[in-house]
């Protein structure tokens, strides 16, 4: 990585100035994934400021998910995609909490977002993300499978399908959603058993999957609707 150049900063909101620029250098590519940052002493001598601010700072595109500890001693590192992608779905849980969304307008945000994806899918699917779904299917299909791994392998299938479409927007909201939908599933899970439940999930993830693969997206759109709505009875 070639060394870095930063510009000093005037005295107001002095971490908020320093966060900019290096965010601004993460998101425009100047620093790749992975990269480390200077120590702060180095970046302090750079911006012209007192170790105390960098920090302030440093904290700051932490919480944005921009930058990552790898260790209790190791450098900040920028973040990965899926550091990223993680502290988003927190935010829009958060949100979602302030605002008491409800869950029928977040399953009618997945459902909106998912039969979008499956159409997609089964116009033209990526086959490495429908063997996943398979995978997660099998999981599932397990007669010794727990409620937590069942309901992981739940999400990982789903989250497979969408990814199959290949639109990295529709993937990265999914994952959000999916999230803050999780927010109201422990009162909906809380009411049934798994053994309850099992098979009927089992088979409408079949037809859904089968439906893909046949290229019929349309027909996948109709076993997803059908699937949300009667497991979170909207």
């Amino acid at each position: 990585m070639a060394p870095l150049s930063f510009q000093t900063v005037s005295r107001s909101s002095l971490y908020m100035e320093v966060a900019a620029q290096i965010r601004a250098a993460i998101l425009d590519g100047s620093m790749s994934s992975g990269d480390r940052l200077p120590p702060e002493r180095e970046l302090a001598r750079q911006f012209q400021v007192g170790r105390a601010t960098i920090r302030e700072a440093l904290r700051h595109l932490q919480a944005q998910g921009l930058l990552a500890a790898r260790g209790r001693t190791s450098p900040l590192e920028t973040a990965g995609v899926d550091d990223a992608a993680s502290r988003f779905g927190e935010a829009l849980s958060h949100v979602v909490r302030l605002q008491e969304v409800s869950l029928a307008d977040l399953v009618e945000l997945r459902v909106s977002m998912e039969t979008t994806a499956l159409v997609r899918a089964a116009a033209a699917p990526r086959p490495g993300h429908l063997q996943e779904a398979h995978d997660a299917l099998a999981r599932m299909e397990r007669a010794d499978v727990q409620a937590g791994e069942f309901y992981e392998a739940d999400v990982a299938f789903h989250l497979a399908l969408v990814a199959a479409a290949g639109n990295q927007a529709l993937l990265l909201v999914m994952r959000a959603v999916k999230d803050a939908v999780r927010l109201h599933l422990g009162k909906t899970l809380s009411a049934r058993s798994l053994t309850k439940v099992r098979a009927r999930i089992v088979d409408e993830h079949r037809a859904i999957l089968r439906s893909v693969e046949r290229g019929e997206g349309e027909a996948a759109a109709t076993h997803l609707r059908r699937h949300l709505s009667g497991f979170y009875g909207t």
